[in-house]
């Protein structure tokens, strides 16, 4: 199959099921205080559930206690999530039988491409592995092949969805992306398999998240097609930028938020997602600020901002 396949929104009639994912490798920060504020909103604007899941998959990456931090200072903000929360370090039988369906279907192959060839390529693979097979006894990984597909699956060369934030988008599988991870060759599953796993298993409709995942998108959606399985709709946030122009993030030392200046710091994410909240609700509950801001949502005021420096 050739040529840009667009991704069709869900039916007008499909209930909304967003979610937050955060991992817990720190605190929550204000950069994921605004991910996680804008897809409840998202949500609730649409008399919809909202999920949280926990992206417990990189131990070597996680900090003691960040998850319980995490779903505390979320409680403390007032966004209160919808039923269980789902941790993925509790399903990895689960990513390990869809890796054995997709090597058995030949759409997964080994690789044990090192980290500096990898890098070398500038972020997208060259299939080395697909014409080189490693040898039996070599720490592997296994990637998704996202071209020359084995017989009875087809996928366009170009993925082109519209970001209900960021407008149309078309992203290349081959050039632009190459064949993804699975499972890394520490043994560790890799965010490609799982996330796409579980939103299929929730059954997730809509997703908001920070514009940093946005080229990955579309080999996302051509996972949840190679699946047999319709992908959410995706919108993408501007990040909140550090003074010094980096991604407030837990790998840059992000300072973590103020619980006890939890309605301050809605107000703040809000004003930054251009919502424009009224002054006097600066000071107010989280409760009120919140159905405020339900009540007065609009993904549009989002258009535009690109990326923007926390407010002080």
């Amino acid at each position: 199959m050739t040529g840009i396949l667009l991704q069709p929104p869900p039916p007008a009639s499909a209930s909304y099921i967003g979610r937050f994912a955060p991992s817990p490798s720190g605190p929550l920060h204000f950069g994921s205080l605004v991910t996680a504020l804008a897809s409840y909103l998202d949500a609730k604007a649409h008399q919809g559930r909202w999920l949280v899941r926990m992206e417990d998959l990189d131990p070597p990456r996680e900090q003691p206690g960040a998850a319980d931090s995490i779903l505390r200072s979320l409680d403390t903000h007032g966004l209160h999530w919808d039923g269980e929360v789902l941790y993925q370090s509790q399903r990895v039988d689960v990513y390990q039988a869809q890796l054995d369906t997709l090597i058995q279907a030949g759409l997964a192959y080994p690789c044990n491409c090192s980290r500096q060839r990898l890098q070398n390529l500038g972020g997208s693979y060259d299939g080395h592995c697909r014409l080189h097979p490693p040898a039996s006894h070599t720490a592997i990984a296994w990637r998704l092949k996202l071209y020359d597909l084995p017989y009875g699956f087809a996928l366009p060369e170009t993925i082109g969805f519209t970001d209900v934030i960021q407008g149309v988008q078309a992203q290349g599988l081959r050039i632009a992306a190459g064949d993804q991870i699975l499972k890394r060759r520490d043994g560790f599953y890799a965010y490609q398999l799982a996330v796409v796993v579980d939103d299929i298993a929730q059954g997730i409709t809509h997703i908001i998240r920070g514009a940093d995942l946005l080229a990955v998108t579309g080999r996302q959606i051509a996972f949840f097609l190679l699946l047999g399985q319709p992908a959410p709709t995706f919108g993408h946030l501007p990040l909140a930028l550090q003074p010094n122009g980096q991604k407030l993030s837990k790998q840059n030392q992000a300072p973590a938020l103020v619980d006890t200046q939890a309605a301050q710091n809605l107000w703040q994410a809000l004003h930054f997602l251009g919502q424009n909240p009224p002054v006097d609700l600066r000071t107010s509950h989280c409760e009120e600020l919140l159905s405020w801001a339900v009540a007065h949502w609009q993904r549009t005021a989002i258009h535009g901002l690109g990326h923007c420096h926390k407010p002080e």
